[in-house]
């Protein structure tokens, strides 16, 4: 049997804020991107640079095939600009590496944490 995998996100308004909570579970193929990036092109579509504050889960995520690697690898080249804030919440020291690594492709600032309630904390101060 194969194991489920993809990409969830919703999109909500605080203030003039637009926060983005996603989830991430199994290995990502291109064709989870391909599901998701309309919906992304979307949320961009009308959004000032450094406006985005995102909430990613990425507990249940264990990597990407190399097609999705890319995907995501093009995303952030395109739109990194766009975001204020990205708290990431996993358990593995490699997702923490993950973090690190994104902040070099985002304009704002990106944290790595363990804990979903100090992720939210930092996400809306």
């Amino acid at each position: 049997m194969e194991k489920a995998h993809g990409i969830s996100l919703g999109v909500e308004r605080i203030g003039d804020k637009v926060y983005l909570a996603g989830k991430a579970s199994g290995k990502l193929t291109h064709d989870d991107y391909q599901v998701v990036t309309p919906f992304l092109e979307s949320v961009f579509a009308n959004l000032e640079q450094g406006t985005i504050r995102m909430f990613f889960d990425i507990r249940a995520f264990d990597g990407w095939e190399v097609c999705a690697a890319w995907d995501d690898f093009r995303i952030g080249l395109k739109h990194g600009h766009s975001f204020e804030r990205i708290a990431l919440l996993g358990t593995a020291p490699a997702q923490d590496l993950i973090s690190k690594l994104t902040n070099w492709f985002m304009s704002g600032e990106v944290r790595f944490f363990d804990n979903e309630n100090d992720a939210l904390a930092w996400l809306l101060d």
